[in-house]
């Protein structure tokens, strides 16, 4: 036992350490949506890391949801984009969150968006 707490003692707490500062919240209200009529918004984040930074994966939990990003890598002290567009279908209240990967973290960034979605012609 006093080995395992010795070893854990020397796990690196940068595992978790922040890697990119957004430039705006990670939350998104799009308010109120025209049905069939898609929005989007860019989230807009700086590499804080002394590690160049590639997006690996960004996941939406529906197909509503379209995430857009370069694939290019992102230098230390450089900032890139991310663009959510959302597709307005389907009408009523909506909560969507989206999981950033990026190489060097192995814990995701999570984004939202939120809004209500009206039929056309209210």
């Amino acid at each position: 036992m006093k080995i395992l707490i010795f070893i854990l003692a020397f796990i690196p707490i940068s595992a978790n350490a922040q890697i990119v500062e957004w430039q705006e919240d990670k939350d998104f209200d799009f308010g109120i949506l025209t049905q069939g009529e898609p929005e989007e918004v860019i989230f807009t984040f700086k590499n804080i890391s002394t590690d160049t930074l590639i997006i690996d994966n960004i996941r939406s939990t529906c197909g509503c949801t379209a995430p857009y990003w370069d694939f290019t890598p992102i230098l230390p002290d450089s900032t890139s984009q991310i663009t959510l567009k959302y597709d307005a279908y389907k009408e009523g209240y909506f909560y969507k969150k989206v999981k950033v990967f990026f190489n060097t973290q192995r814990k995701a960034e999570q984004l939202s968006i939120t809004g209500e979605v009206i039929p056309t012609g209210q």
